[in-house]
């Protein structure tokens, strides 16, 4: 327990210092891995302004320069759920095009809201899973097919209920165990800003410590609660998580965007550890 609150601590102060975390021993300024991975909830283009302006977020989502970023919260709500972005925009100046799924309408992006976009790679596989607890919410599985080697993204946004979060934890490891092996990541908005085993997130152990990459992404005038994750498996998967705290980022959302390093390649000869995880939450 002591050993999680160290790792809060040092995430807040990683975080406030504009620093990044690193993991698995790694030198924060050695190699970072072959792959950038981001989560971004953009608060549905709502600025801590009040002010709706997609051009915004599609200008912080240029900052970050990632291979890979899953967005939550990018389709209205309620009514028609219409997309909320330019997609053509960011295909054109960040070169990232949108997993193809079915969306809840013609005009919508996402599914629940999350959407994942992808710069290069070829998607073999999406299941649109849908999530349990009190609000609508949901996930994507996506299997992708890069450069480095096979990878899974689950691109997820929890609820605000803590009951509701824990059912949503089991979900994913049910479709985890359901799955094919790969390296598997878990991004999004979890909404849970506890760790040790108060936390919601504990119930993802072992296949995903949740603890490791706390770092505060929320409010994001200044960052205290770390909503947002990426969690890796095999552990060795992360390299690093920081926040991407720019003058723009901190009144386009009231999420600041996290970003993490992968390392793919490493992962994928550690694939034995992967399988023991997997194995450890069979039924």
């Amino acid at each position: 327990m002591a050993s999680s609150h160290t790792s809060l601590s040092a995430g807040i102060f990683a975080a406030i210092r504009g620093k990044r975390v690193s993991l698995a021993g790694r030198d924060p300024a050695g190699d970072r891995g072959d792959t950038v991975i981001a989560s971004y909830n953009i608060h549905k283009c709502v600025g801590t302004d009040k002010r709706f302006d997609p051009g915004r977020i599609a200008e912080v989502i240029g900052e970050i320069d990632a291979d890979i970023i899953a967005l939550q919260e990018a389709d209205q709500r309620f009514g028609e759920r219409a997309g909320l972005l330019d997609l053509e925009r960011l295909h054109r100046d960040c070169h990232l095009v949108s997993v193809p799924i079915a969306a809840f309408s013609s005009k919508g992006h996402g599914w629940h809201g999350n959407v994942l976009l992808l710069r290069e790679g070829a998607v073999a596989k999406v299941h649109q899973l849908k999530l349990p607890g009190v609000e609508p919410r949901g996930a994507l599985v996506v299997d992708l097919d890069l450069k480095a080697g096979p990878l899974r993204i689950i691109a997820a946004h929890f609820g605000l209920l803590r009951h509701s979060r824990a059912r949503q934890a089991e979900a994913i490891l049910t479709a985890i165990r359901e799955a094919e092996e790969r390296p598997t990541l878990l991004i999004g908005d979890l909404n849970e800003w506890r760790v040790g085993r108060r936390s919601a997130l504990s119930l993802l152990s072992p296949v995903f410590d949740h603890s490791t990459t706390a770092v505060p992404s929320f409010p994001s005038r200044f960052p205290l609660l770390a909503l947002d994750r990426v969690m890796g498996s095999p552990a060795n998967l992360v390299t690093a998580v920081e926040v991407h705290n720019t003058p723009l980022a901190r009144v386009a959302s009231d999420h600041l965007p996290l970003k993490a390093f992968i390392d793919l390649r490493a992962a994928l000869g550690d694939s034995g550890t992967a399988r023991q995880a997997v194995s450890a939450i069979q039924p």
